[in-house]
């Protein structure tokens, strides 16, 4: 398996609403579209309105490589940056869990 967990920081809370609506939209295409995207959580964290915490899980490196190169993901991507102050990336080696075969 291979993950990551993105921490996104929107710049206001008119930019939240906004990456929220962009992201809606893309959550959409990859439930019906990537059959290698095992789970894809988006968050909000607690006493932290302008942040969005996403947990990506997929079935392997190459399904990961599909996601980034659907239209929605790329439309996502590129359109993110207006609504973002800040985006941290950690990418994730799966050692055990419940549900994951690890």
């Amino acid at each position: 398996m291979f993950g990551l967990v993105v921490r996104f920081t929107c710049k206001d809370q008119a930019s939240a609403e906004g990456f929220d609506r962009l992201v809606a939209a893309t959550v959409d295409k990859i439930r019906t579209d990537e059959p290698g995207t095992l789970v894809y959580a988006v968050n909000r964290v607690d006493g932290e309105p302008l942040q969005r915490v996403f947990y990506e899980l997929y079935r392997d490196r190459a399904g990961f490589d599909a996601h980034e190169e659907q239209e929605h993901t790329k439309k996502f991507l590129d359109e993110r940056g207006q609504y973002l102050s800040a985006t941290e990336v950690d990418w994730l080696t799966l050692l055990t869990g419940k549900g994951t075969d690890g």
